[in-house]
């Protein structure tokens, strides 16, 4: 075993759940790299203005334990998909699918909801950045549109995100998600003059509504939450000049 994946072995976390064998995914930590505060250490990200060289070693890092590039994007609180093999350069989109082998579709995260799906056969998989924004305006929705399977054959695995007891939210998130569907209700606890939303259950709620019952990770069988765990997790609303976590997930040939 070479240095490189002695140290990534070390830093990455392997969702639990009963993904095809063909079927690879990892989930990054802030753990194992080169970045200097307040990115340290395994920043993944170009746009948080951490030193290029450093990004770029820490990508060199991941990129020798997979079966090519990550298909990186530039990420936009969107609900736009991209076919991951037809991807060239770094387009804005938040999320990406492929049926393709070795094709590698990521999320890139310091709070918001990572959400790796896959189907049971290992025909394909899709990454997804949820963000409260993407996830309110259907990002979920329309990754799992764009997979040419039915809703009830894929499973989701939830990345690490900003948990229920830290994610403080306005009455207008709130009433958003509402607007959109009324058993998002439960999501929110009151607290002080605000409320504290549930990333976890309102992806449940909109993964369920879909058909898709095999829920894994964060907010059910995991504690991921990135704000509290400052030891593995990047978090933006904890530290606003931070780095990057990656989710990954591919098709092994």
């Amino acid at each position: 075993m070479t240095k490189t994946k002695a140290l990534l072995d070390l830093a990455v976390i392997s969702p639990d759940w009963p993904a095809p064998a063909n079927v690879r995914a990892m989930q990054t930590t802030r753990q194992g790299g080169v970045s200097l505060p307040p990115y340290s250490s395994f920043n993944l990200a170009m746009h948080v203005q951490d030193a290029p060289a450093a990004v770029q070693e820490n990508r060199q890092c991941l990129r020798s334990v997979l079966p090519s590039e990550p298909v990186w994007l530039n990420q936009v609180h969107g609900t736009t998909v991209l076919d991951a093999s037809q991807v060239c350069g770094v387009l804005d989109a938040d999320a990406t699918f492929t049926t393709m082998s070795n094709v590698v579709c990521v999320s890139m995260t310091a709070d918001c909801l990572p959400v790796l799906l896959c189907d049971k056969a290992g025909t394909v998989v899709a990454a997804v950045h949820a963000g409260w924004r993407g996830l309110c305006d259907g990002v979920v929705e329309a990754a799992v549109a764009k997979m040419p399977v039915a809703p009830s054959e894929l499973l989701a695995w939830l990345g690490p995100a900003i948990g229920p007891n830290a994610f403080e939210v306005g009455d207008d998130v709130r009433a958003q998600f509402i607007q959109r569907d009324a058993q998002a209700a439960l999501a929110f606890k009151p607290h002080a003059d605000k409320w504290l939303a549930n990333l976890y259950v309102l992806a449940q709620q909109r993964l369920n509504t879909l058909g898709i019952k095999h829920l894994y990770g964060a907010g059910i069988s995991q504690d991921f939450c990135s704000y509290t765990d400052a030891q593995r997790f990047f978090s933006y609303r904890r530290e606003p000049v931070t780095g990057r976590m990656a989710s990954l997930i591919w098709l092994e040939a």
